[in-house]
């Protein structure tokens, strides 16, 4: 198995995850994964919808941690489990986000854009009233606008995480038709020092290709880009490890040749 990391998973400690942690755990060891870094929800400022009571996006970061604690101890010597977050960055969260991420000894923090301007893309008045190109244009400067301005993450998740949601999803959709923003967004996230990470998470949801799509891994690649993360966003057991070996040959068609596992805030580069 050339990709043996999950580093994008969902628990019951996420709002929209009922899978408990050590269930998926179990999972990750019998097939044959060797690191599993668990990156729970925090998405500050979520907005309010009707049907939800409250935020259910807020993490309970201490039960969390201390569950991951207990199963990193009983499970030692059969995988290695990491204590990772995945931040909701939008500008209304920032000082939030800042203050959370220094509040903890993450292994791992993922920065994604779920919300933009205040709405959920998951939801489709997100692109009611205007053309799929407008709507994803509106997101992807939004998702430059979070990384100018927050920097306390390491990759970025799922880059065109609104295109799984869009009509049709990624029928029609292509890198060159917002290369402009994708080449500012790139540059940008270079120019940190942050890496992106390849999200199967799509698949299952109908997409033809992954997070971002394989254009935009090229081109982060011709940047000069090596740090990719590789996460299934699974939220149940069905889907860890979902379509890794297919990850593993469009990585090594883009021209990598390692994929990259964080502990501590730090990357290791493992041979694809």
């Amino acid at each position: 198995m050339p990709i043996t990391a999950d580093c994008h998973l969902h628990s019951s400690f996420s709002g929209d995850s009922h899978t408990p942690m050590e269930e998926m755990v179990l999972q990750g060891i019998a097939q044959g994964l060797e690191t599993m870094c668990f990156t729970e929800h925090q998405d500050f400022d979520y907005p309010d919808r009707e049907g939800l009571e409250g935020n259910i996006f807020l993490l309970d970061t201490d039960p969390y941690l201390y569950d991951l604690a207990r199963l990193k101890e009983k499970y030692a010597g059969k995988i290695r489990l990491l204590f990772g977050v995945e931040l909701g960055l939008q500008p209304e969260a920032l000082r939030k986000n800042a203050v959370y991420a220094k509040s903890y000894e993450f292994d791992f923090i993922i920065g994604s854009s779920h919300i933009c301007h205040g709405k959920d893309v998951y939801y489709p008045d997100f692109f009611q009233g205007r053309s799929k190109e407008e709507a994803l244009g509106e997101y992807f400067q939004s998702t430059l606008e979070n990384i100018r301005k927050f920097s306390n993450y390491d990759v970025y998740g799922h880059l065109d995480y609104a295109v799984r949601y869009a009509p049709g999803k990624d029928e029609g959709y292509s890198y060159s038709a917002y290369r402009d923003i994708f080449d500012d967004i790139l540059r940008e996230l270079l120019d940190k020092g942050k890496g992106i990470e390849l999200n199967t998470g799509g698949i299952k949801k109908g997409m033809r290709d992954f997070h971002p799509c394989m254009d935009v891994l090229k081109r982060y690649r011709e940047l000069g880009g090596e740090i990719v993360a590789i996460g299934s966003d699974s939220h149940d057991t069905a889907h860890i490890g979902d379509s890794f070996g297919r990850a593993a040959e469009v990585l090594r068609e883009c021209g990598f040749q390692y994929y990259c596992v964080f502990e501590k805030r730090n990357p290791e580069f493992h041979k694809l």
